[in-house]
């Protein structure tokens, strides 16, 4: 008998159609990817604090439109010259926080599946995977078998068989703390090894991630348990004893 028999089993990452259409999509990472890299673009640039003037001659007459005589913009450190403190320098600055991008690659292998006789990897190796990753980044109005069945079965009580005209969003689901509603930026597919029928049997896909950020409830419960995440760092403030401030 192993002696691992209560080890914990190890989550799955997962890509989920976010919404329910025909046919749905899905894929389980046969292999968690082994890293994602996170990215956000950060612009700030100067807050003007001189508001526009009006030419008020031109203001008067009728018919005219006023014309605006904007103050020069200044440079991010001219606005910061004359902050003392964190208050003022936010005051004078402003800042835009782009949505954060997510890049990470899928591993897909036929191997295991082929030794155990699976006829369908056997036929098709890893093709119904990247079928399905292929997909999620088409409009679902462009699915043919969805349009088959709608035309079959109609459609009622707001249910569609092929969602819209845009590709579907996508639910990133990585573990219990991030479950985010995304878009598919790029997704680059490289295969590897093949069968006798030229169906790959491994490949690699690198995809790029869009978050969307908003109101929609998975964000939502991300964002709580980032924050949820950031008390728990708290445990850490003896860690403060360690650095130096200026007196």
């Amino acid at each position: 008998m192993s002696g691992f028999s209560n080890k914990p089993k190890k989550l799955r990452g997962a890509f989920v159609e976010y919404g329910l259409s025909i046919p749905p999509l899905f894929v389980v990472f046969q292999f968690n990817p082994v890293q994602l890299t996170r990215s956000r673009s950060i612009q700030i640039a100067a807050r003007n604090a001189v508001e526009p003037s009006f030419d008020q001659e031109d203001a008067g007459q009728a018919g005219q439109t006023r014309r605006c005589s904007r103050p020069p913009e200044r440079s991010l450190r001219q606005a910061h010259e004359p902050a003392a403190g964190p208050d003022e320098i936010n005051d004078a600055q402003s800042v835009t926080v782009g949505q954060e991008s997510i890049e990470l690659e899928i591993r897909l292998d036929a191997t295991d599946k082929l030794n155990e006789g699976d006829a369908i990897a056997g036929l098709f190796g890893v093709l119904p995977q990247l079928a399905t990753l292929e997909l999620m980044v088409h409009p679902k109005s462009d699915s043919l078998l969805g349009a088959a069945l709608g035309s079959l079965l109609g459609s009622s009580g707001g249910f569609s068989f092929t969602r819209g005209a845009n590709p579907p969003v996508i639910l990133f689901m990585w573990g219990y703390t991030r479950v985010l509603p995304v878009n598919i930026t790029s997704m680059n597919i490289t295969e590897t090894e093949f069968n006798t029928l030229l169906s790959p049997t491994r490949a690699s896909v690198s995809v790029g991630l869009s978050a969307i950020e908003g109101a929609d409830p998975f964000y939502k419960y991300s964002k709580l348990a980032k924050e949820a995440m950031s008390v728990l760092n708290l445990a850490n403030i003896a860690d403060i004893a360690n650095i130096v401030v200026p007196g």
